[in-house]
């Protein structure tokens, strides 16, 4: 592997981490024929090939599963190496990389621009996904820290709660529940539900919720995303629980039915896995996410379209 260069081996790991040109291409900001060249090249260098194609679908070789075990060690000796130079020169500069549970982004980039504003030389990589993918980023130490809102039980992690994050019911500002009071949680049987998809960590919790209670709902609607779910309640289409956080942007399209058992309590946690050696960016980080969250506790009062959304602490 003489000839293979460091850009190479960035090419393919991207490919084999998503199993696509495509999409490597597109997280690299790269044409696909320039990732097809690079990958191409480094093959040569290899002397075998890298990847097969089965069908539509693209799967490491043998040779490409040793060297994509290989990147991820290189990479992660120049990315301690960077932050050990970081170190002695006593700055704040590298690479964060970031996992984050899906409620979690109406909170966390907010935090981030002014974390930046902080340390402009530091380069973040967020990554914003459901319960099940973040476990999966996790098992494969992909990422720095993680964000989320359920602590897994089957992965050996450290973990701090830094935030509450309770789900409430969210209908349209003119639901004819929106002025009643203690709704008993029965009333839920009555309405059109949206859900978020299998793999959500809110959906868990609100399914557990609704066993304990012997309640099925009509779900009308499975979406994969708080805001499409937002769409569907404005549009009249039905209620949802979501996280009371999500009500940052629009606060005046929403009612929040005050019904019992509700809000579900719920926190958010940042994690990583057990032993992990943390750079000194992402202890960084870890302290300044846990000191923001104690400016953030009027967040937990947002109740109704009239109450004003409060504003992020500078």
């Amino acid at each position: 592997m003489n000839q293979a260069t460091l850009h190479q081996l960035k090419v393919f790991e991207a490919a084999a981490r998503h199993g696509s040109f495509t999409r490597a291409a597109e997280e690299l900001f790269l044409t696909q024929p320039t990732v097809s060249m690079q990958i191409k090249q480094l093959t040569k260098s290899v002397g075998l090939p890298l990847f097969e194609q089965v069908g539509k679908r693209l799967f490491l070789t043998e040779a490409g599963r040793e060297l994509f075990a290989t990147c991820r060690q290189i990479f992660d000796t120049i990315s301690k190496f960077e932050m050990t130079v970081a170190d002695l020169k006593g700055l704040k500069q590298g690479q964060l990389r970031l996992a984050v549970i899906t409620t979690a982004k109406y909170i966390i980039p907010r935090l981030l621009g002014q974390f930046c504003q902080l340390y402009p030389g530091i380069d973040i990589s967020l990554q914003v996904t459901n319960h099940e993918r973040i476990l999966e980023r996790m098992i494969a130490n992909m990422d720095d820290l993680y964000i989320m809102s359920q602590v897994p039980d089957h992965v050996d992690v450290s973990f701090e709660a830094f935030l509450e994050n309770p789900l409430v019911v969210f209908a349209p500002v003119n639901h004819p529940l929106a002025q009643e009071k203690n709704i008993p949680i029965e009333r839920l049987a009555n309405e059109p539900f949206i859900m978020r998809e299998p793999g959500s960590g809110t959906r868990r919790a609100v399914q557990s919720l609704l066993d304990e209670h012997g309640i099925k709902v009509k779900v009308k609607l499975e979406l994969g995303s708080n805001e499409a779910i937002k769409q569907a309640i404005a549009g009249g289409l039905g209620i949802s629980v979501l996280s009371r956080h999500t009500l940052l942007t629009d606060a005046q399209e929403f009612s929040i039915l005050d019904l019992q058992h509700f809000p579900i309590k719920r926190t958010w946690y940042i994690a990583h896995p057990a032993g992990k050696q943390l750079s000194i960016v992402a202890r960084t980080y870890y302290q300044y996410l846990l000191e923001a969250a104690k400016k953030i506790v009027e967040l937990e009062d947002i109740a109704l379209p009239t109450t004003p959304v409060p504003k992020f602490p500078e």
